[in-house]
């Protein structure tokens, strides 16, 4: 029982780091700035859906998905790499501007948004991906493997809390906090992109100059 309840921490651990709620927080918060309460929660809901059933699909059969479609952890990086430099530079110059809808785009806004880029890759990255598909490997029997699909959750459920809560930090730090809020997190999602791209091309180097 120690022994699952210490894999069960050490899986957490690295998911909750990896998916990072707090940084998420910020995105979300600026692109549902035009909807109401309630839409805001079915996008955070829908969003955390989204990522955990991704998380699954790829802890149990990611590999093969590759294998499948010829692609590798290490594409994934770079294209999750240039995805989030771009989204932490925009914000680290506040251009997650505040966007305007109707009443009638309202669903389509959420679905939209619930699924990229909230679900994937803000919640659902590169990194918590890679991390599903390595511990599932490594999870030999059954317990481990249900541990690690629970541990998911458990991140998944708390990254909804934390996008729900958002609102009420917002109003608690006011314009000026949230602004100098948005730019910290900017700029530690482009620290966290340049880590995903360059961890990912190094593979390609190494084959194009032949470096073992």
């Amino acid at each position: 029982m120690h022994d699952y309840l210490t894999i069960w921490l050490l899986y957490f651990t690295s998911f909750i780091t990896l998916m990072n709620p707090l940084g998420v927080m910020p995105v979300f918060l600026t692109m549902t700035s035009g909807l109401e309460g309630r839409q805001r929660r079915n996008t955070a809901i829908k969003a955390s859906i989204v990522a955990f059933i991704t998380l699954v699909i790829f802890a149990i059969g990611g590999q093969m998905l590759f294998n499948f479609f010829g692609i590798s952890v290490a594409g994934l990086k770079v294209v999750g790499g240039v995805l989030f430099f771009v989204m932490g530079y925009d914000m680290l110059n506040a251009r997650l501007s505040r966007i305007k809808i109707t009443p009638e785009e309202v669903n389509a806004y959420v679905n939209d948004v619930s699924i990229t880029p909230l679900g994937i890759p803000m919640i659902a990255g590169p990194g918590s991906i890679t991390n599903a598909i390595i511990l599932m490997d490594q999870s030999k029997d059954l317990p481990s493997q249900l541990l690690l699909i629970s541990t998911i959750l458990a991140v998944c459920l708390i990254t909804m809390v934390v996008l729900v809560s958002g609102v009420k930090i917002t109003k608690a730090l006011g314009d000026t906090g949230n602004k100098v809020m948005m730019k910290l997190m900017g700029l530690i999602v482009m620290v966290i992109a340049v880590e995903f791209f360059f961890t990912g091309i190094q593979p390609y180097i190494r084959t194009i100059f032949n470096i073992q």
